[in-house]
């Protein structure tokens, strides 16, 4: 069956080889908590649906319209067998609650490094932080390169914020993309770290100037949501 937790999603786990990331637009808070309680009924009212699925998290944007979800599956091959079975019925129930709902994307992505920091091991996140970063056409060389960057500039930076908990970085599978999942003490923490003296939550440092201004680099978006539900096997 299906049992809902409060955990946030794990990053380490060898048996998650195909992170999905999809976002739907909802419009009003409202809309986007009946959303959530659509999704949490029409799930838990069903056995959980492969085993191959190791959990399912929605989050709610602080721009008060959108819903992220994430999901954790062992391969792609297992979300396309989903896809088949048993995924149009729960859509059809959950449209039905909660009527308009525009699916804008789902991309599909691997796990390529995470860093925590030591002093926060543990911490729960109060704020989800997504920074999704699209380059000129398809590169995986580019995307690791850029990711390895960002990692040089976060290991040589002279001012960390201390609302920072950990950062997750996702390769897209179409080569053109990264998103990073990033856990802060709070919204406010990340608010605080943007405001302080160079461009983003880094310094003014040769190292993130290399980073934002990586040959290539098409757009970035930065996006802060709470975890409103955790769905997982019972």
């Amino acid at each position: 069956m299906t049992r809902r937790t409060d955990a946030h999603p794990r990053f380490d786990r060898p048996d998650v080889l195909a992170p999905f990331f999809s976002t739907w637009r909802m419009g009003t808070p409202e809309r986007q908590r009946q959303a959530v309680d659509a999704i949490a009924r029409t799930w838990e009212s069903r056995p959980w649906p492969a085993e191959d699925l190791r959990g399912y998290h929605v989050y709610t944007g602080h721009d008060g319209s959108t819903l992220l979800h994430h999901s954790q599956w062992a391969s792609e091959q297992a979300y396309e067998a989903f896809v088949k079975t048993h995924r149009q019925e729960r859509v059809d129930e959950i449209d039905t609650a909660v009527p308009g709902i525009e699916r804008l994307a789902l991309n599909r992505y691997r796990r390529y490094r995470s860093t925590t920091r030591e002093d926060r091991a543990g911490a729960v996140p109060g704020c989800i932080v997504i920074v999704e970063v699209e380059f000129e056409g398809p590169d995986p060389d580019r995307q690791r390169a850029w990711v390895d960057a960002v990692f040089e500039a976060l290991e040589s930076e002279p001012d960390p914020h201390p609302g920072g908990i950990s950062a997750h970085f996702h390769l897209g599978t179409d080569g053109t993309r990264v998103l990073n999942y990033a856990e802060w003490e709070s919204a406010e923490a990340h608010l605080d770290a943007l405001a302080a003296p160079g461009d983003g939550v880094g310094s003014a440092t040769p190292q993130w100037e290399r980073v934002q201004n990586w040959p290539g680099l098409k757009s970035s978006t930065v996006s802060r949501y709470d975890h409103a539900l955790g769905l997982v096997p019972r």
